[in-house]
């Protein structure tokens, strides 16, 4: 199939695109996209689901990965954090009037000296300071990193709302939105109601927010993210599949992380980097239904669930929502898709 960027078009009215969080997270919409379509609370979950289900969170923790400050020279710079690089160094965007050179100090939110390394492709590698652990001092001076479509500064509702009530292993520069719609409550009454939990982790990076530059989507070279599935979670699945039950993957990071550590044909447990492009035409491995939220046009999140559910069930499905007034992207409301048979 010789699928263009133009396939994955579609207009959004700017004031669908939600700015802040709902009141409580169960408060979002939740579309069905089945044979029909239905529209649900996001609190109405569990019916869409069976005992002996299982529902595969990715755990993964925001980092306040946003920094400020100047250059020797005193020109202003952004940083924005990619990923870290073990105890005190990381890849970062810089966006700055001039790109530092390796061997230029950065003086960032009036208490870290950082200096820069050198470049690794499109980002910067940087050295902090080796007073503490680097993700320690991250959280202590910079700043919750919101995407670039929520126009203000992050405010301390960020500071949780930003964050899934189950994350615990810090290393995103964003969040893994699907998550953000459940409350303890809500995991509760699914563990009553027979759901079974499993967990993976994939740092999300910067690159998710990176746009689709080329038009023949063949070209397109995808960003790598770091993911890890314990043996646990393997063994969840495979217990799951062996009963007749759907594996549901909550939110595009844990259907990646998966489809990712199955592409020898087995779901393998481990440690790896996925640069893994998933458009229509697809032979999905593990994942059997998705909860996710709306995406960018043009984006690779748009393509992949398109791949999942079918090109023409999520047309129909955004074009519904569109009519309806759902609310679009990180802060918005949600689908419940089902893998498409044909």
């Amino acid at each position: 199939m010789a699928l263009t960027l133009d396939d994955f078009d579609y207009l959004l009215p700017p004031e669908l695109i939600a700015q802040a969080p709902l009141e409580r997270r169960t408060d979002s919409r939740l579309l069905q996209v089945s044979t029909a379509l239905a529209d649900l609370r996001f609190s109405n979950l569990p019916s869409l689901l069976t005992p002996g289900d299982l529902l595969v969170f990715n755990d993964t923790r925001v980092l306040h990965a946003r920094l400020f400050g100047t250059k020797d020279t005193g020109g202003q710079v952004e940083v924005m954090i990619e990923r870290p690089l073990g105890a005190h160094e990381a890849l970062a965007q810089i966006r700055a009037s001039k790109s530092p050179k390796p061997g230029t100090r950065l003086h960032l939110e009036g208490a870290l000296e950082v200096e820069v390394l050198g470049r690794a492709g499109e980002f910067f590698h940087l050295r902090f300071p080796a007073t503490a652990d680097l993700v320690e001092l991250l959280e202590r001076h910079g700043r919750l990193p919101l995407p670039p479509y929520i126009e203000r500064a992050a405010g301390n509702t960020d500071e949780s709302r930003y964050q899934t009530v189950y994350a615990r292993n810090p290393g995103s520069v964003a969040a893994p939105t699907a998550g953000l719609h459940f409350d303890e409550p809500l995991l509760t009454r699914l563990a009553e109601h027979g759901v079974n939990s499993a967990y993976i982790t994939l740092n999300v990076g910067a690159g998710t927010f990176q746009p689709v530059r080329v038009q023949d989507l063949s070209e397109h070279k995808m960003h790598t993210e770091a993911y890890f599935v314990p043996q646990a979670t393997v063994d969840a699945i495979a217990a799951t599949k062996a009963a007749g039950k759907r594996v549901v993957c909550v939110g595009t990071t844990s259907m990646r992380a998966l489809e990712s550590a199955a592409r020898s044909g087995t779901l393998q447990a481990g440690e790896a980097e996925s640069d893994l492009f998933i458009l229509p035409g697809y032979a999905f491995q593990v994942a059997d239904g998705l909860i996710t939220n709306f995406h960018l046009p043009k984006s690779t999140l748009l393509m992949l669930v398109s791949a999942f559910a079918g090109m023409d069930a999520i047309r129909r499905a955004y074009a519904h929502a569109i009519a309806q007034r759902y609310r679009f992207f990180s802060y918005g409301d949600a689908m419940f898709l089902t893998r498409n048979s044909q």
